[in-house]
């Protein structure tokens, strides 16, 4: 165990953690967020960089490919050969979100900053650092000749525009892919940086425009105020027609779902491993309080229970421009988490419904969908995998491990299940409190990046000794 630490921790400070610096510095964001990404050449430039050093750091027989299909972003396909015909497939991806302003002065997304423990900067923890733990990890058990099985490890570049072309790579590799009897995922969350967390499901998400048109053009409120219908007014009833505007909660019975027991139970137990700090590690204003007291019930809320946000708006005159108008027009961008195992195109096909259904006013409304994708839930684990992760939590971070569902949603993942009903899954990662994904401030958590590395190692060992 010791062994195999020490050369992680050597390879993590020698190489992957400078090479991120590197990889920091590169604005690759997902094609959603810039739409000349072919003519601007930074996902080039990153798939360059982490292929470079995977070529650099081979192991005996590795075959890695950059593949692009015809109007689609690029992924790296790495192929190792095993001990047997058995197959893991581990996933991550190199796009990148956005900026997103409020950045502190003395950091920046595109520069990165080493303080202690934490890498500053976009796409290093989210999920840049993947493909060099993947390879760290089995690179670990060749350097103490340990057997394993096959491993492929596919690195995409567009999971944060919703993983758009990733099916189509999925189609053309299926023969070379093969039939992985477990997949490991880098892109996930932690509740703590003193355990490894085992991600059990990721929630859907519908993602829409609303726009609401009253007028042909805008007019002083002087004269329109009173007679014309507020977009703004029109928009805060159509909102009301799926959210409980008091509590939050979403009163379309379409978006909600029975929730497993197992699931309840895990994040009950989770809630006693986290407490407050569930709500207490998010930057809050003070005196501003959670939806809910009850450390689990928040948790269910953000896992297993829908939720809406409003993440854009047009029509709207920064304030410094905000003349006395009536607005002509309103356009805000929705999106809607759902439950794990909720049906997607029926929960978009139930938002479209009420939202355009005899508006106020008669008012033009139109809801435009943009993103669709279902959750996803973890088939049941085999005695084998849990033993596995609890060992290595155990030896690695010197605490059992700890499962939970995540917010968020990894399109690949549901695919996967779908595709490979048969699989074992081990989802995971290193985004944990204040690392703030596609937010601003963003950092990786060196240590917990070491040691997850070298929990996967463990398990990849495990995987081939069952």
């Amino acid at each position: 165990m010791q062994q195999k630490m020490n050369y992680i921790n050597q390879l993590w400070n020698d190489s992957i953690t400078p090479t991120l610096m590197e990889y920091i510095k590169i604005p690759n964001k997902s094609p959603q967020f810039d739409k000349d990404w072919r003519q601007h050449g930074y996902m080039d430039q990153a798939v360059a960089l982490i292929a470079n050093w995977c070529k650099q750091h081979a192991v005996d027989n590795m075959k890695l490919e950059v593949i692009k299909l015809e109007d689609r972003t690029p992924v790296i396909f790495i192929d190792i050969p095993g001990s047997n015909d058995d197959t893991i497939l581990l996933y991550g991806h190199l796009d990148k979100q956005p900026e997103m302003t409020g950045w502190d002065s003395d950091l920046h997304p595109w520069k990165p900053v080493l303080r202690g423990d934490r890498l500053y900067g976009r796409g290093s923890a989210d999920d840049g650092y993947a493909a060099f733990a993947s390879l760290a990890a089995i690179k670990s058990l060749r350097d103490q000749q340990i057997p394993h099985a096959r491993c492929v490890i596919l690195i995409e570049a567009c999971e944060e525009s919703g993983s758009l072309d990733l099916p189509f790579y999925i189609d053309a590799l299926e023969s070379r892919i093969g039939k992985p009897s477990l997949v490991i995922c880098l892109d996930s969350g932690c509740g703590n940086y003193e355990q490894l967390w085992v991600t059990t499901s990721l929630r859907g998400l519908v993602g829409g425009t609303l726009s609401i048109d009253v007028l042909k053009q805008g007019v002083h409120s002087g004269s329109g105020s009173g007679i014309v219908p507020s977009c703004f007014r029109i928009l805060r009833q159509l909102i009301t027609r799926i959210e409980n505007e008091m509590t939050g909660d979403i009163i379309l019975q379409d978006l909600h779902v029975d929730i497993p027991a197992q699931r309840i139970h895990q994040a009950e137990h989770a809630a006693t491993v986290l407490g407050k700090s569930v709500f207490e590690d998010l930057p809050f204003l003070p005196s501003v309080q959670p939806e809910s007291t009850s450390v689990s019930e928040l948790i269910l809320r953000r896992t297993w229970k829908p939720a809406l946000s409003v993440i854009g708006i047009d029509g709207m005159p920064a304030i410094e421009n905000a003349g006395n108008v009536t607005l002509p027009s309103l356009s805000v961008k929705l999106s809607m988490r759902l439950p794990p195992t909720c049906s997607a195109d029926k929960a978009a096909e139930s938002l479209k419904t009420i939202l355009e259904k005899n508006p106020p006013n008669q008012a033009k409304v139109r809801y435009e969908i943009s993103d669709c994708g279902s959750g996803w839930n973890a088939p049941a684990e085999q005695p084998w995998l849990a033993e596995s992760v609890k060992h290595a939590s155990r030896d690695f971070f010197g605490k059992e491990a700890v499962y939970l569902g995540e917010g968020g949603s990894i399109p690949f993942m549901g695919m996967l299940g779908k595709k490979f009903p048969q699989a074992q899954f081990l989802i995971t990662g290193v985004l944990g409190p204040e690392s703030n994904a596609h937010g601003p401030n963003e950092f990786l958590h060196i240590p917990t990046g070491k040691k997850l590395t070298a929990c996967v190692a463990q398990v990849i060992a495990d995987h081939f000794r069952r």
